[in-house]
């Protein structure tokens, strides 16, 4: 969640000056021994995106793996692989961490262990036996600091004993800039609660785009929020035909008086998964949604929901845009 958004006028000003691009890393990479050659993933027999689950656990079983890892000296194997184990069979509990900036990455996450668990873990496997890896044609060549990190987060809840979770969330922070990143463009001890893990509006629909290929329709923004003639039915219509995110204050989402909402900034993303209006009341509706790990169910006002949305992604895969 992103504890820091009062700020973000101020480094929204800054990125005109840092550009769309972002920062590259120009790390010099260091090759493994040729010992490690010897480690190596089976040949690719998926045929088609919407992979079954089994043929990701059998990806898992199948590919031979090292005892430690020369790029990742923090991660305990056997952790790694339960925690690819229990992303592939049980995609919905994928979660950020307490105290972290990491949601937008869980919450990208939603999708590919959705639609291509065996994409995703193969993905995890190449990160973890080489060092680096590539999506879709993105090439992720996380810094020494990744490196170093991945396995060592300490005090985040379930994420300290979920070494793959660090290692993909660490990398997507890493490869992945913004404007957020004016100050931070460099990981250190902490950044995980800081602007680096930070995910704005404009990163988080340019890497559904960039490494999933999905086509999104994104209205909204970091600081204004969007304005819906017909709100429940522009959401009940993204339903039918694609995947949805909001994008939202959660702060005010939990509390329970919801008339003493006041103007605030977004701090997380969900994935609205039915909207449906009350019998008899045209204006309050209930929701359900995932987010942190799990799915809820809310009653709210449309009028209460407008001034918490900051943005609604509508996202279809490629053979669907």
């Amino acid at each position: 969640m992103n504890r820091f958004a009062p700020i973000n006028i101020i480094l929204l000003l800054l990125s005109l000056a840092v550009g769309r691009a972002g920062f590259a890393n120009a790390a010099p990479r260091i090759k493994p021994p040729l010992a490690d050659t010897l480690w190596r993933l089976p040949a690719d027999t998926a045929q088609h995106s919407n992979s079954a689950r089994q043929q990701a656990l059998e990806l898992i079983k199948n590919t031979k793996l090292p005892d430690s890892s020369l790029w990742w000296p923090n991660i305990k194997l056997n952790l790694f692989i339960e925690n690819l184990k229990a992303n592939v069979t049980e995609p919905l509990k994928i979660y950020q961490g307490s105290n972290t900036n990491f949601c937008g990455y869980a919450a990208f996450t939603y999708l590919p262990l959705q639609d291509d668990p065996v994409g995703w873990t193969r993905f995890m496997l190449t990160l973890y036996l080489e060092g680096e890896a590539s999506w879709n044609g993105i090439v992720f060549r996380p810094s020494k600091e990744i490196h170093q990190a991945a396995g060592t987060l300490r005090f985040k809840g379930i994420l300290d004993i979920r070494p793959a979770d660090q290692l993909w969330f660490l990398s997507l922070a890493d490869h992945f800039r913004s404007y957020l990143n004016f100050f931070n463009r460099r990981f250190h001890p902490g950044s995980e609660d800081t602007f680096w893990a930070a995910c704005n509006y404009g990163k988080f629909n340019r890497m559904i785009r960039q490494m999933l290929g999905w086509h999104v329709t994104a209205h909204g923004s970091d600081l204004l929020r969007p304005h819906f003639n017909h709100l429940f039915d522009y959401l009940t219509n993204c339903l039918q035909t694609g995947t949805t995110y909001l994008y939202v204050n959660n702060t005010y989402l939990h509390k329970k008086n919801h008339n003493k909402f006041r103007g605030s900034f977004p701090t997380h993303y969900i994935v609205l998964e039915s909207i449906t209006r009350l019998p008899g009341e045209s204006d309050r509706v209930d929701l359900v949604y995932w987010d942190y790990g799990g799915r809820t169910l809310r009653q709210v006002d449309l009028r209460f929901l407008k001034k918490i949305l900051f943005g609604v992604s509508h996202c279809t895969p490629p053979q669907h845009s």
